[in-house]
């Protein structure tokens, strides 16, 4: 078999990269840096080099193909996922694997963007999967500049609690869905072991590195008027500050046991991702 993974110099995409050579794959990566991908992964995968807004760079990449990981993101999730499902299904592509989102069951925010990717997929004719991972965990890293200079987690979210998962739990269901006709045709939301509030999350990384955090809830507006700082839309922007709005609402707390069914043990909880990312709240 032969496999195209996108987003494989991402926190996902690399994970899966290394799943695959590890069960004595070669993989064939889609990137916009070649130099970050041979520093990641050196000779033991195929490097092609171009954007999935670019039709051309990508037809070639997929010659020969028969699984593809795809992985977008922001408010050209639609477009971008129907160019590329088209462009696989011209190539003979078996099966394409989405990174989505489990928002989609909710029809909001960043979630809404994947549900139209998603048909847009379904409309292709393309065997598929859907990946639906909750929050991550590593989203979390953007409160590390708060809590190293003031020991300060800021949220909007209030007493609203989110399953957030690890990376590398999503990256070995994706593999799993690669590698495994089983799961062709199937929506497969995904989530951590337990839904926290963004106050008990702050809590596990307090105890990692060992020092007093606080967490101050903040308003709608001052969650957005933070976030647009490094936005890249107001679009984006809002999406956010809607997806937030949602878990202070209690939409957002589902907790499945699909990473155990699929992998066979538990999803790795917070507070390990907590120990294993301590430097850098520190």
């Amino acid at each position: 078999m032969t496999y195209l993974i996108t987003g494989a110099t991402g926190d996902v995409g690399s994970k899966v990269v290394n799943h695959l050579l590890q069960r004595g794959n070669r993989p064939r990566v889609f990137v916009r840096n070649a130099q970050k991908a041979q520093a990641l992964f050196g000779h033991r995968v195929d490097i092609f080099v171009g954007d999935l807004g670019e039709p051309a760079s990508f037809r070639s990449a997929l010659e020969g193909v028969d699984e593809l990981f795809l992985v977008n993101s922001g408010p050209q999730i639609p477009v971008l996922d129907e160019l590329a499902a088209k462009a696989a299904k011209a190539a003979g592509v078996r099966h394409l694997v989405k990174l989505s989102s489990m928002d989609v069951q909710h029809g909001l925010a960043i979630g809404a963007w994947h549900e139209l990717g998603e048909a847009a997929i379904r409309a292709s004719g393309i065997s598929f999967t859907f990946v639906q991972p909750t929050g991550f965990m590593s989203n979390l890293l953007a409160w590390a500049k708060s809590i190293k200079t003031e020991g300060i987690v800021r949220a909007s979210t209030g007493e609203g609690r989110r399953a957030f998962i690890h990376s590398e739990d999503i990256a070995a269901v994706a593999t799993a869905a690669l590698t495994m006709p089983e799961y062709d045709g199937e929506s497969l939301p995904i989530t951590g072991p337990e839904a926290l509030t963004f106050a008990e999350a702050t809590a596990k990384i307090a105890s990692a590195i060992g020092k007093e955090l606080a967490f101050q809830p903040i308003s709608d507006q001052e969650a957005g008027q933070r976030y647009s700082v490094v936005s890249g839309s107001a679009a984006e922007t809002e999406a956010h500050v809607s997806l937030w709005r949602a878990i202070r609402e209690g939409r957002l707390a589902t907790v499945t046991d699909n990473v155990e069914r699929i992998l066979g043990r538990k999803p790795i909880p917070m507070n390990q991702w907590a120990i294993e990312n301590a430097d850098a709240f520190c």
